[in-house]
């Protein structure tokens, strides 16, 4: 089985080394991506998508800048070296980690609500602003990942752009940035909608923007017979749309680009140990050591990864479910939306084989938890032909350190 770069071998190995479940990302995947986007003038990393140092080092020194959407995140990109100026902070509210953030460094703010304006410019007057803006429509690959339209908490209203814009200037404060994302893993079609969308807000706020971001929601492939992104005709399509514009507002334009998911997701893989195979009436069941606590995206979504067994590519398939360990009837890995289970073609499974979960560099361990006391699981990096721990698995007293008991 040759899963991405990463042979059949090495994953072997790594799972003896460090025990199962286990995050492995390889690094050439992540240059990959990061060359494909080079048509854009910055490339600004969503970290949620997945916040290991040692992979944010790695990006960093591909000369990616960061969007961080919480205190905890900037913290992380400052401990993985990039600086003030690296950072964009977006967020639709400011809490009180936030805005003591704000006022001890200089970062550039992206405000997606009309109430974070007064509350920045108390503690930054006269500071460049990016407002996000709704534009009223939005797609992702499910709808709980829908960020535009009136059923989004997300971003300014579209309509109440001149007011806002009026408002920021009463604060004291200056937009230079207009910035739009609509959802995540959309398709090519309703990213292309954001075009002339952008472009308007723009035009409306002509007298100070000097940057435009498309936003992030790029898709990739996690079927193995879908068609990849056509990123090249993205990027040309958006650098059509900034020359416009600047020819309209007669001024540069600096035009950003913020992915998450396409840059880490297939770099990602979670290996997961065979434990135990069954059959409950005509379905049969292999059963895993990995749980939604380390890849929740099928049982939030009904997400689809590709799965195989390591080394077991070439042998006959039937109908298996993949499951885990935790107590809950949602921890299964082949499930489609609303929870339905679906069986996948797998190689009979036998105890003690490795299972390869695929594409899970994004939303896997960044939205990891310790549901039912399980640890978080081990993170490796590999880089070339060299494999190295970049996150330890958790401890039993790892599992209690922050805690506080109490005294009888």
């Amino acid at each position: 089985m040759k899963s991405r770069s990463l042979n059949d071998k090495l994953l072997q190995e790594l799972a003896g080394q460090y025990g199962t479940p286990l995050y492995v990302y390889h690094t050439d995947i992540i240059r990959n991506r990061v060359e494909h986007l080079r048509g854009f003038d910055v490339i600004r990393y969503a970290l949620k998508a997945n916040t290991n140092l040692s992979l944010l080092k790695w990006i960093h020194s591909l000369g990616v800048k960061v969007d961080a959407v919480s205190a905890g995140e900037v913290y992380k990109a400052f401990k993985a070296g990039f600086v003030e100026d690296e950072i964009a902070f977006t967020t639709d509210l400011f809490d009180h980690p936030g805005l003591e953030l704000l006022e001890h460094h200089d970062i550039h703010v992206n405000l997606g609500s009309p109430d974070m304006i007064e509350q920045y410019a108390a503690i930054r007057p006269g500071h460049d602003v990016t407002l996000r803006i709704n534009p009223g429509f939005g797609h992702g690959h499910h709808r709980k990942v829908n960020t535009g339209g009136p059923d989004s908490k997300h971003g300014i209203w579209h309509e109440q752009l001149p007011s806002i814009l009026k408002r920021t200037g009463d604060a004291g404060l200056k937009v230079t940035g207009i910035h739009m994302h609509i959802g995540s893993g959309s398709d090519f079609k309703h990213l292309s909608r954001v075009r002339a969308a952008l472009s308007a807000a723009a035009r409306i706020a002509a007298d100070s923007v000097t940057t435009i971001s498309t936003g992030g929601g790029l898709p990739i492939p996690y079927r193995p017979d879908e068609i990849p992104f056509d990123v090249e005709h993205f990027t040309n399509d958006w650098q059509e749309t900034r020359t416009e514009l600047q020819r309209t507002l007669g001024r540069s334009l600096v035009m950003e680009v913020e992915p998450g998911r396409y840059l880490v997701a297939e770099a990602g893989l979670l290996l997961t140990e065979v434990r135990g195979t069954k059959t409950s009436g005509n379905v049969d069941y292999i059963l895993v050591d990995a749980g939604f606590d380390n890849l929740i995206r099928p049982a939030m979504y009904g997400a689809y990864h590709h799965i195989s067994i390591v080394g077991r590519d070439d042998q006959p398939t039937r109908p298996q479910v993949v499951a885990g360990p935790l107590c809950e009837s949602a921890d299964v890995f082949t499930q489609g939306q609303g929870g339905v289970v679906e069986p996948r073609e797998l190689p009979t499974a036998r105890v003690g084989d490795l299972l390869c979960i695929h594409d899970v560099g994004a939303y896997a361990a960044s939205m990891a938890s310790n549901y039912n006391t399980r640890p978080v699981a081990a993170e490796v990096l590999v880089e070339g032909d060299a494999a190295r721990l970049v996150r330890r698995r958790q401890t039993p007293d790892d599992l209690a350190a922050q805690e506080v008991e109490l005294l009888e």
